[in-house]
């Protein structure tokens, strides 16, 4: 401003040309340049022949990752459009890959039902891309064109004849945009997975050269088969999940359940496709109809007395495990990370469709009806008990804090924004912690022994749980459906445990905890995992604290070598430091080390939860062998 004299005019506003936005301000476009940003242009992609698929013209996706981390994505659908474009004058392959919202996708009668980014996504990909290569066959031949950063790099040509159609898109994405060209093998197959979920019939293909795997995705099942694969460490109500389809209008309603004995309800939404992780009037109609219809049920056939309660939607949906899946033309989505579907229309629909479905099941399945508002009223019962523990935990102002649990070391600061919690394990490094940390803005609460596995119990139960409430009463936000992350008392909750398996298991309880109970807590990123030192190692005067082994090697380097005047402490607990070695080593903020603990997908989430927490044996022991190198002291 200052070089300008304040003057803002007609020379201060830049022309960005073509592609030249996107890569100025790539974040814009894919949401941001760390892996999620690089998997993004895969699905890109890939949701152009989704998009084919929808719109009956495709059957098969390939996806393969080469060595060199660059990608080839090929369908069968129709193919790119080969001929010259009626306004750009240009072969309409190169509008698509080098013009920004050029697509099929903005009422030219190309496609009815879309996901993607509405026209931006092949031209982004193109941008972002070191280079670009399309290869299209259509009309009995086979068309290349190939760019550079977005640019093109060769002109529109027939390179070959073929009755084939389909279109192949090989990129490699920009080392100038992305922070690493690094593609997760896991994170791709679960998207791949998903959408061939989500379009029943739909064979998808994933190789990996770089690790020589090689998966096929095909479900004739749908979401069926996905409710199925959802509760595969679970144990089912009953065999088949439930299933429902219905048109109206444009707007065409999948929707798939099964319940399991557990106690948590899973409900996943999607709109064309997009996780709409927010949920939105899709899944608002889903609920609406479900609670009416077994309500309804329940009292037709006398499973609820004339004088009784409703069962809340709450007890209907304990232990349930729902996918809702909705195809329209004009998805209107909103909320934080637009991925909450705001049509209001849609609602309505999905509760008639829903409605009709479910209750016409129930009167066939008169078994089944039963068995779920049997697991429902026992529901009810709890929550009527837990009802009574939870006005226990309720939260009080500071000033009248007679029900603050007496172990709680609270800190001066009432601003949550600079306050933290250390759940800490054990009344002895709980002492130490308490003399070693900073008063103003450090909490602290010792738990003695292990809390209670949420994963096993109901809620009346766990609010039965002195470890618990403890906890609850502390964090002032209450738990489950009450839980309201605006009236936390502290913006960071710190697990510090042992080192060892003891600590591993206790962490994995508390993680479980706050997962099923508290879960924006994990959502929002609020809770974190201390990383006491595992060695102190001392010659003469000098002191140095190692947190691995590899650091351990090197101090000894550092120190001159191993010899006799070397002291090698190795920590087997945080009960070992005085209160000073602990603030030093783990509380400090300037030094300590600290762990986020952060929720990139909540369907891999529970299933890691249901599987190291849960009743089956077999899954915890796949999981431990297959993540062996990853996973330090897990409890089994």
């Amino acid at each position: 401003m200052s070089e300008n004299n304040g003057v803002y005019d007609e020379s201060q506003i830049q022309v960005l040309e073509g592609l030249e936005a996107v890569r100025k301000r790539p974040g814009m476009y894919i949401g941001s340049t760390s892996l999620r940003g690089l998997h993004h242009l895969v699905y890109e992609i890939v949701d152009n022949s989704i998009d084919e698929a929808l719109g009956g013209f495709c059957k098969n996706i390939d996806i393969v990752i080469h060595k060199d981390n660059s990608v080839s994505i090929s369908d069968d659908g129709r193919g790119m459009p080969v001929g010259i474009h009626h306004k750009m004058g240009i072969p309409t392959v190169q509008v698509i890959m080098t013009i920004l919202h050029a697509g099929g996708k903005f009422g030219g009668g190309g496609y009815k039902v879309s996901g993607g980014l509405h026209g931006v996504g092949a031209s982004v990909v193109n941008a972002l891309s070191e280079n670009c290569e399309v290869i299209v066959k259509n009309e009995g031949h086979i068309w290349r064109q190939s760019y550079e950063r977005g640019k093109v790099a060769s002109p529109f040509e027939k390179i070959g004849d073929t009755d084939e159609h389909g279109t192949q898109t090989n990129f490699k994405p920009d080392s100038e945009i992305f922070e690493s060209l690094e593609f997760e093998h896991d994170t791709l197959v679960q998207r791949l997975r998903e959408l061939a979920f989500l379009n029943k019939g739909i064979k998808i293909s994933f190789s990996d050269e770089r690790h020589d795997k090689h998966e096929e995705f095909h479900y004739e099942g749908g979401i069926k088969s996905f409710v199925s694969y959802l509760n595969r460490n679970k144990e089912p109500l009953f065999k088949e999940p439930i299933y429902a389809e219905g048109i109206k209008d444009d707007y065409t309603v999948e929707i798939a359940l099964q319940y399991n004995d557990g106690y948590v309800e899973n409900l996943f939404s999607f709109a064309n496709n997009i996780d709409t992780v927010e949920g939105g009037t899709h899944l608002a109609g889903f609920k609406t109809a479900l609670t009416r219809v077994l309500n309804d049920y329940a009292r037709k056939f006398g499973f609820i007395k004339e004088n009784d309660k409703n069962l809340s939607g709450e007890d209907i949906r304990e232990g349930l495990t729902a996918v809702v899946s909705i195809k329209l033309t004009d998805p209107q989505f909103e909320g934080q990370t637009k991925t909450k579907l705001g049509n209001s229309e849609v609602r309505g629909i999905v509760d008639n469709i829903v409605g009709q479905k479910v209750s016409t099941f129930l009167e066939e399945n008169p078994a089944i009806g039963k068995l779920i508002i049997d697991k429902s009223l026992v529901a009810a019962r709890a929550r009527d008990a837990a009802k009574k523990a939870r006005e226990l935990t309720r939260r009080k102002s500071v000033l009248e804090s007679t029900t603050l649990p007496g172990k709680l070391a609270d800190c001066s600061s009432k601003d949550p924004s600079e306050c933290e919690i250390y759940i800490v394990e054990g009344d002895s490094a709980g002492g130490s912690a308490k003399q070693g940390r900073d008063r103003k803005f450090q909490a602290i609460l010792p738990l003695r022994g292990k809390i209670m596995n949420v994963e096993k119990q109901r809620i009346d139960k766990i609010l039965n749980s002195d470890m618990i409430k403890a906890m609850i009463t502390a964090f002032g936000a209450g738990i489950s459906a009450d839980f309201n992350l605006e009236k936390i008392r502290y913006h960071r909750i710190i697990i510090m445990t042992d080192a060892d398996v003891d600590g591993a298991h206790i962490r994995t309880l508390l993680l479980t905890f706050f997962y099923r109970y508290m879960r924006d807590l994990v959502e929002r990123g609020h809770v974190y995992i201390a990383q006491p030192p595992l060695y102190k190692v001392a010659k003469g005067k000098k002191e140095i604290y190692c947190y691995t082994d590899d650091e351990l090697d090197k101090a000894i380097v550092e120190l001159g070598g191993k010899d006799n005047n070397t002291n090698i402490q190795r920590y087997k607990g945080l009960g070992e430091m005085n209160a000073e070695q602990l603030w030093e080593t783990t509380m400090d903020p300037e030094r300590r080390i600290l762990l986020k603990a952060t929720v990139e997908d909540a369907r891999e989430a529970d299933e890691v939860f249901t599987i190291l927490m849960g009743d089956k044996v077999e899954p915890r022991r796949e999981f431990i062998q297959q993540n062996a190198k990853n996973v330090i002291n897990l409890d089994i």
